[in-house]
This record gives structure tokens, C-alpha cells and sequence, in this order.
């Protein structure tokens, strides 16, 4: 984790989490164990002042959100995108809704490793083929054994430190790699503030290491998580579990956590990918602002550029804030996904997906609202 002073309390990093972190995991309760004494304060403190940053592990992954049943058949293309789409110019953004559908739906296991801000490789097993996500310094490759397929997108330096810079910035508002229970931590974490009630839960073990269980409790009742517990290993300070509980749902919505780490450095080889020589190899475009822009030089929010004008507004704070993505910036592409038919219905001025912990309301006139609330904020918020 990134080591950033104590802010404290999320706000679109709820929504954030929930679509983008599909990592999620029920590990079963290890026998409790009597760790010294710590307060909410220092366990906080235990987590910013963590040093680790090399590690890998086993990572189990399950979700219970209460989404629709889906026919599988219709544009679900596998949790990892495919590496070329029908137009030849890599992955889709229908492609990145099917690759969120999958893994927020049944179970996962897959294996981490982390060699630094740098370096890290996500390993999915399939039933006889293997997908991969690994990035290197600059560059960022995607895998899918079952078609050969691989996706390289290219970071320059110029832009990587630019992108970087502007990271530490506007950190809460920018997308961030949740592949780790650390990771997914950090984003409900790094905003923290007084509409969130912290806590210290029964000690216990996950992975095989004692932990301090860290308890984040909303003080409004505008939103659909009840809690969010994290697994604080009590040695590293490192997160190895994340559970999130839904308003009126006996079982976690959404767990994320090790079966199993070793703090070791991996082996440096793991992250020099090189594609099969059978492999059809596609090379993606880093992605640009309707106006030109790169994404990585964009203005800062209040500038009345273009690029500003097209970025998510967020309304509201803390646990209930919504976010608003314009009609400009939603890829036109994104409606012709046969999942979106299957996973959204129609309600009143456009339609809606509903899960235990998640809203997002596709507007009739193309913008689209999400956030970790009830769809009656939705579209009041589109009004």
C-alpha cells in the first residue's frame, strides 16, 4: 500500500470498490486469538505505517449481490478480455462489462504477486487454461490461454510519471488496481471522516496469520452497506481480508482475502512476459478524451475544459455519494452489450441494475449515476 497520511472515510470509493473490485472472498473464520490490545487509532496506524510491498499468495473470491440470472451465452466472453475485438482494435468496453459480470458473480480463485508499485501478476485458473494480467514498468499484458489471445498497452515514461503525479492528486477520483485485499482496503480507507463509525472487532487468523479485525460502520442510514470489516495482519500492518455487508442480507455481499501469502520477493521472471510466438497479439491504444486529449494529461476538476466538462461529477459525501459519468464519456458501444438487456430493467426515465450493494441507473438521456444507495437517489440525482 501506498503510504499516505490518515484521511479517513470513503466516499466514492464505495461505488468504486464495489463495480471495479472483483475481488471478492468467504474465508472461513479462523480460531480466535488474543493479540495485545489496540484501539481503532492504532490499528489504522498499524495499516498506514506498513512497509511490505513483495509478496504473493492464493487468493478465493466470492460475491453474493443478488444480480439476475444470465444466459452465458449471450456476450459473456470470459473474465478476462479476449485481446482483439471484432474490429481489431483490442478490448471493448462490452468486453470489460462482461469481464465485471463474471467476476462479480460465483466464485474465484486465482493467484497474486506483488515485486513493488511496479511489478505484479494476476494468475485466474481456468478449467484447462489460465489467463493472466501482468504488468512491468510501462508495460500492461493481458492473457487468455483458452484463445491464445494477448493484449499489450504501452505506457510511455513521459505519461507513466504524468499519470502517476496526477494519481497522488486526485487519488480518490482515478481508478485504481484492486487485485489485493490490501489494495481494496486502501480505497475505503484513504478518505475516511467523521460519518464513519471505526471500531475494533474479535481478534482472529486469516491465512495462517493472527489478524486485528478493523470494523467500518456508517452513521447514515442513505446507503446499502452495513459494514465493511478489515483482516489487518498484526505483524506487517498488511490488509488480507475484506468483508462487506449489505443492509438486510444475512451472508457478506463482498469478501476479499488470502487463503494463503508468503512475504517473500517473487521471482523477478514472473513479470517479463512474453506472449506465445502462436499468440495473435494485439496492440492497444492508450485511450483518449472525446476531445483529443490523452487521458493521462487531463485537466484538473474545476478547469471548464472540455476534458473537465467530460469527467464523473460526484454529489453527496461519504457513504451515500453518487457518482455521475456524462453521456459523452459512456462509450457508445457500451449499449449494444447483450448483458446490460439482461442485467438492467426498464423503470421510470431509463432502466437500472440493482444489487445488494450497488445502484446504477442508465438515464434516458445517456448519462449514467452509481453509488452504494437505493435507485429512488438515483434518479432524483438525474432530475
Amino acid at each position: 500500500m501506498s503510504r499516505k497520511s490518515l484521511k479517513w472515510l470513503p466516499a466514492v470509493v464505495v461505488p468504486a470498490v464495489v463495480v471495479a473490485a472483483v475481488i471478492a472472498v468467504p474465508l472461513a473464520a479462523g480460531a480466535a486469538v488474543d493479540l495485545p490490545d489496540k484501539t481503532a487509532e492504532q490499528v489504522l496506524l498499524l495499516v498506514n505505517d506498513s512497509t511490505v510491498s513483495t509478496f504473493s499468495g492464493t487468493v478465493a473470491q466470492s460475491t453474493d449481490l443478488g444480480l439476475p440470472s444470465l444466459d452465458l451465452g449471450a456476450g459473456m466472453s470470459g473474465a478476462m478480455p479476449k485481446g482483439t475485438s471484432d474490429s481489431g482494435a483490442g478490448m471493448s468496453s462490452a468486453d470489460a462489462v462482461s469481464t465485471a459480470i463474471e467476476l462479480l458473480s460465483g466464485s474465484h480463485e486465482f493467484r497474486v504477486y506483488v515485486g513493488g508499485e511496479s511489478q505484479s501478476r494476476v494468475q485466474i485458473k481456468d478449467r484447462m487454461a489460465e489467463r493472466d494480467v501482468v504488468h512491468n514498468g510501462s508495460d500492461v499484458w493481458l492473457y487468455d490461454s483458452s484463445t491464445n489471445a494477448a493484449t499489450h498497452l504501452s505506457i510511455p515514461a513521459d505519461l507513466l510519471a504524468t499519470a502517476q503525479s496526477k494519481a497522488a492528486e486526485l487519488d480518490s477520483k482515478l481508478p485504481a488496481d484492486l487485485s489485493t485485499p490490501a489494495q481494496v482496503a486502501e480505497r475505503f480507507l484513504e478518505n475516511l471522516d467523521p460519518s464513519t463509525t471505526v471500531s475494533v472487532g474479535t481478534d482472529t487468523r486469516v491465512a495462517g496469520r493472527s489478524v486485528y479485525q478493523l470494523v467500518l460502520t456508517p452513521k447514515t442510514t442513505d446507503t446499502l452497506v452495513a459494514s465493511v470489516s478489515i483482516a489487518v495482519d498484526s505483524e506487517t500492518g498488511l490488509p488480507l481480508q475484506v468483508t462487506v455487508e449489505a443492509q438486510g442480507q444475512n451472508a457478506p455481499a463482498l469478501m476479499v482475502g488470502f487463503t494463503a501469502i508468503d512475504f517473500a520477493a517473487p521471482n523477478a521472471d514472473l513479470f517479463d512476459f512474453v506472449p506465445p510466438a502462436t499468440a495473435a497479439v494485439t496492440e492497444q491504444a492508450l485511450p483518449t478524451r472525446p476531445d483529443g486529449a490523452d487521458s493521462a494529461t487531463d485537466s484538473h476538476p474545476g478547469d471548464h475544459s472540455p476534458a473537465a466538462v467530460d469527467s464523473p461529477v460526484v454529489t453527496g459525501t461519504g457513504w451515500s455519494s453518487i457518482v455521475e459519468v456524462p453521456a459523452t464519456a459512456v462509450p457508445a458501444e457500451l449499449g449494444d452489450n447483450p448483458m446490460l438487456e439482461q442485467l438492467t430493467e426498464t423503470v421510470a426515465g431509463g432502466r437500472a441494475l440493482t444489487t445488494s450493494l450497488l445502484t446504477v441507473f442508465l438515464a434516458a438521456d445517456g448519462r449514467v449515476f452509481a453509488g452504494a444507495v437505493p435507485l429512488a437517489q438515483l434518479q432524483a440525482a438525474a432530475e
